[in-house]
Formats: structure tokens, C-alpha cells, sequence
């Protein structure tokens, strides 16, 4: 942020204002759930609303806001993308991932993209505020369940390109048509298939699919 925003958020953080909170999520009735039980605390405002991922870093930008909380799924842009974005041109801002699946994967990639708290949906409002004013503070807060979950699951074992591939084929693609859109070679869609299925203990590109997103690792 700039400097008047750092200013801002640095008074927020201390106590001696009101934090400015920017929602992502794409279902109007839960976008709204949550604005009116954040609006209830009295240190709260939810100043922007935006229904896709690739609004949100603009909003931010535009509504100064200290505080992002985004939903994982979201049309444009995952979550997960739109906190990379904002991690890399607004860094000063806290980011909360909100996830209706608790899935480790989708928590470890949270993380890595500059996230800030991780937590499901269903969590206690009073819980969402509490994480909202320790993100502000400085602290990181990840639901406990799925810290533990995450460590027992350990690290996705898809590499960037092989996730791409997968991704991509879970339309139906044949290979030939993989090729065209991802400009490689069929065989080279084969090599990365063949590897994503062994890695994932799967008979095949569609349960290999099945398995990646079970675990968020799509």
C-alpha cells in the first residue's frame, strides 16, 4: 500500500481505528451473511463486496481496505490467485482464505500464496472477527483441524506443469486437443499424465483428477 494506507493500517492495527474489510465470495446470500455479522462489531466495516477473483485486487486498491477475506472458488480468479495478486502488489494488506471444503492442500496453497489465516465457512462469527483483528496484529491463524490434517498429508506432489495438465483435461480434453491449448507436444501431455497418475496411485486421468482435487491440490 501506500504510504496513507500503511498509516491507516498501522492505526487500525493498534486499537485506534476501524478496520476496513474487503469480501470476496461469489454466492450473494453468504456474501451477505457475512457483511451483516462482521457489520455487528463495533471496530468492523466491510467497505467493498465483490462477487469474482479478479475484481478483488482493484477493490482493494480503490476502498483502501486492511483486511481481504476470499472465498477459495470464485469465477475470474481462485481465491488462492487473487491472494498471490494482492501478495505481490498490495503486500501491506492481510489476506483471510475462507473455504466451504476443509481440504490441506488448498491450505498449504493458501499459505504459499500469502495468505494470512485460513478458515472454513462455517466457522463461528465471533471466530472470523477474532481472526480479522490477529491478522491485523501481525498474527497468522489457521484452523487447527486442518493444520493437522496438512502435516499428516504432507506436501502436494504435483509439479506446477502437471497440475496445469490435469486441470485441463478434467473437460474431457483428448490429448490432441491438450496439445493445442497448452501448446505441447502429445507425447509430452502423455509423460505428464502418466507421472500425475503414478504420483497420485490412480488407474487413471480421471480419477487422478478426482484424487488432486480431493486433496486441494488442484
Amino acid at each position: 500500500m501506500n504510504g496513507e494506507g500503511d498509516d491507516e493500517q498501522d492505526t487500525a492495527a493498534a486499537g485506534g481505528g476501524t478496520v476496513r474489510v474487503l469480501l470476496a465470495e461469489d454466492q450473494a446470500m453468504v456474501r451477505e451473511a457475512l457483511a451483516a455479522l462482521l457489520g455487528l462489531e463495533p471496530d468492523i466495516e466491510v467497505v467493498a463486496q465483490v462477487s469474482r477473483g479478479d475484481e478483488v485486487v482493484e477493490a482493494a486498491r480503490r476502498h483502501a481496505v486492511h483486511v481481504a477475506l476470499l472465498d477459495i472458488e470464485m469465477p475470474g480468479s481462485t481465491g488462492i490467485e487473487a491472494a498471490a495478486r494482492l501478495h505481490a502488489e498490495l503486500p501491506g494488506l492481510k489476506v483471510i482464505v475462507l473455504t466451504t471444503f476443509g481440504r490441506p492442500g488448498y491450505m498449504r496453497s493458501a499459505m504459499e500464496a500469502g495468505a494470512h489465516a485460513f478458515l472454513v465457512k462455517d466457522a463461528p462469527a465471533a471466530q472470523l472477527a477474532d481472526a480479522v483483528r490477529k491478522v491485523l496484529a501481525g498474527e497468522r491463524v489457521i484452523d487447527p483441524a486442518l493444520a493437522a490434517a496438512a502435516l499428516a498429508e504432507g506436501a502436494n506432489p504435483l509439479t506446477d506443469r502437471e497440475r496445469e495438465v490435469l486441470r485441463a483435461a478434467a473437460d474431457g480434453r483428448t490429448n490432441a486437443e491438450l496439445a493445442t491449448a497448452l501448446n505441447l507436444s502429445q507425447g509430452t501431455i502423455r509423460n505428464y499424465l502418466s507421472t500425475a497418475i503414478q504420483k497420485l496411485a490412480a488407474r487413471n486421468r480421471a480419477e487422478a483428477i478426482a484424487r488432486a482435487r480431493d486433496k486441494g491440490w488442484l
